[in-house]
């Protein structure tokens, strides 16, 4: 029985991540964590979530609670992450991270912190996403140079990073696989009299409007057809579920950096 701490508890990500460990028999939550000084320490992580008083109180610190569960989940913000990761890497416990928007610089922390802990660190951790890029990278194998590629990502008004870090990992398994450099290719937004297109651009394009949970397409257009891979959430119970699964399977690796494929056996 994996014991799980979910920090960012009275988030929309956070609430379904409570969800999602109610209703999996191999693991249980036995911490929740709030930013410190909100008004909702104390309260029942449960009755946070809606699924009814689950006798966790939500707390403030981190420290106070780190022999107290075997996996945390952090779906915040990169400098949480980050303060969270360092605690966990100190105590030996381990961290799913869902959090994106990170720096290089914050990046390169992260992953020297896979020297003293198991992370599993994901822009998405939707099963059905995490197939999507298997099936990218199958695309852009097979139809090579011949076409024009361009993303299209789709969010809810509140997320605060754009493109979202699941067109980011679309996008570098697309380059990826026809030996591009997404830093050199990527193009985010046209606007004016931009001229021809440059086939080894990946293009970029944004959408943050009302209450979209998430959706991605990766069009690969050519002369006289086009093929798009296409996946649209409508509940965050997807990525919850997913990273509660990770979380379980992290349970069993000592140090090291994976992600959502190696959970999935994808790799």
């Amino acid at each position: 029985m994996t014991r799980i701490a979910v920090t960012g508890a009275a988030g929309r990500m956070g609430k379904a991540l409570i969800e999602a460990i109610d209703l999996n028999p191999s693991v249980h939550l036995t911490v929740a964590l709030e930013r410190p000084g909100s008004s909702l320490i104390g309260v029942d992580a449960g009755e946070l979530a809606g699924i009814g008083s689950n006798g966790v109180k939500v707390i403030g610190d981190i420290r106070q609670a780190l022999e107290q569960f075997d996996v945390l989940i952090d779906f915040t913000s990169p400098d949480a992450t980050l303060a969270n990761a360092d605690a966990c890497a100190f105590s030996g416990r381990k961290m799913v991270i869902g959090t994106t928007g990170f720096t290089p610089e914050q990046r390169t922390q992260l992953v020297s912190m896979a020297d003293r802990t198991a992370l599993c660190m994901a822009s998405n951790f939707s099963t059905g996403v995490n197939l999507c890029f298997k099936l990218l990278d199958m695309a852009a194998s097979v139809l090579g140079d011949e076409v024009d590629i361009e993303i299209y990502e789709a969010h809810h008004r509140h997320k605060v990073d754009a493109p979202s870090g699941t067109a980011l990992s679309m996008g570098q398994v697309v380059a990826s696989a026809l030996g591009r450099d997404l830093s050199e290719v990527a193009v985010y937004g046209r606007e004016g009299q931009t001229g021809a297109r440059d086939r080894q651009t990946i293009g970029f394009a944004t959408v943050r409007a009302g209450d979209i949970v998430g959706d991605h397409t990766v069009m690969f257009a050519a002369e006289g057809e086009r093929v798009e891979i296409t996946h649209k959430a409508s509940s965050r119970m997807s990525f919850a579920r997913g990273a509660v699964r990770a979380a379980g399977w992290l349970q069993k690796k000592e140090t090291g950096l994976f992600d959502m494929q190696d959970v999935l056996g994808l790799k």
